[in-house]
Parts: C-alpha cells; sequence; structure tokens
C-alpha cells in the first residue's frame, strides 16, 4: 500500500491519473482502496457471499475502462457509475436465475415480482440517462437522500445535481410517455 493512501475524492483521482501513466504501485493501491470502498457500497445491497464475485467484476470492469476515465473530472462518479451497472447486472443475473416452485396454495400476495418488474424497468429507463442524471435521480428521489449530500458524495455542484435531476426526470417522463 502506498503512504499517505486516505481514499478520499482527491486521492483516488490522483492514484487514477498516475495509474493511467504507468505507475503500477499507483494502480495496485488504487485497486485496494477501491475494493473497501466497494465493499463499503454494496454491504446492504447484496448477499453477503456475492459481494466478493461483484466485487472483482467491478476491478475487472475499472482495468478494462480505466482509459475512459477523465482526469479534469470527479473520479467518485466514474467509479460509483461502473459499481451501479455491474451490481445490477448482477440482480438481473440474480433474477433470471432463481426459480422457484409454485403451489397451488402460494399466495400472491407474498410475492415480490412486482417491486422486481419496477425496478428492472426503471434500471432500463436508467440506462437512457446520462450516468451523472441517472446517479443523483437514484440518489435523490429512490433513496432520500438531500441535494447535499449527492452534491458531496457525486463532486457535482449542488446546482448541477438540481439540473441533472430535473433534465433526468424530464427525459424520463418523455421516455415513458412516448412507450404509452
Amino acid at each position: 500500500m502506498v503512504a499517505g493512501v486516505t481514499g478520499d475524492e482527491a486521492t483516488l483521482a490522483r492514484l487514477m491519473r498516475a495509474a493511467q501513466s504507468g505507475d503500477k504501485r499507483a494502480y495496485s493501491a488504487l485497486l485496494e482502496e477501491v475494493a473497501r470502498w466497494l465493499r463499503r457500497y454494496f454491504r446492504g445491497r447484496i448477499a453477503p457471499e456475492r459481494i466478493d464475485d461483484l466485487i472483482q467484476d467491478v476491478l475487472i470492469s475499472l482495468h478494462a475502462k480505466r482509459a475512459t476515465y477523465d482526469p479534469e473530472r470527479p473520479f467518485f462518479p466514474w467509479i460509483a457509475a461502473i459499481a451501479r451497472y455491474r451490481w445490477l447486472d448482477h440482480l438481473r443475473a440474480d433474477y433470471r436465475g432463481r426459480t422457484a416452485e409454485l403451489h397451488d396454495d402460494a399466495a400472491v400476495k407474498d410475492s415480490d415480482e412486482e417491486v422486481v418488474v419496477a425496478r428492472v424497468s426503471l434500471d432500463r429507463l436508467f440506462e437512457q440517462l446520462p450516468p451523472a442524471q441517472a446517479e443523483v435521480i437514484e440518489m435523490v428521489r429512490i433513496e432520500g437522500r438531500s441535494i447535499a449530500e449527492a452534491s458531496e458524495k457525486t463532486g457535482q455542484s449542488a446546482s448541477l445535481v438540481k439540473v441533472n435531476i430535473h433534465r433526468g426526470l424530464k427525459k424520463l417522463s418523455a421516455l415513458v410517455e412516448k412507450a404509452n
């Protein structure tokens, strides 16, 4: 581990820039810090026994997409978008992989199918938005975070968070109307 690594935005962005320039120690430290952050990010979102696999998938995606990182932009929104997409992929795979044996006495009211279908539909709509818009809508409108929290977490200014929410919701509304 590189001395002085704290896992904050500035440090991770610096490590990513150094890694893009070929610094192997910085890249190793970056992967360690990102893995630590991902463990916290996925806790509560996915079964504990699946977290390590999901972290590895995100780190592989980070490796494959590292050239797409723009050093002029914040690091956390970039890695959070990758993590979110890998997480959704895992949820979809898990959902498709599950086979439930239905019994005649199974109560329909115990089914979470509507929630899962709604989430998958929402995720499909989010895929049609720029990641910055989808991320802040998820944080503020779905998770219930404040504009300030979303701003701090994404590195976007509070006014940009508001603009991204407004534009994203407007586009989502148009997509839903078009589908109807």
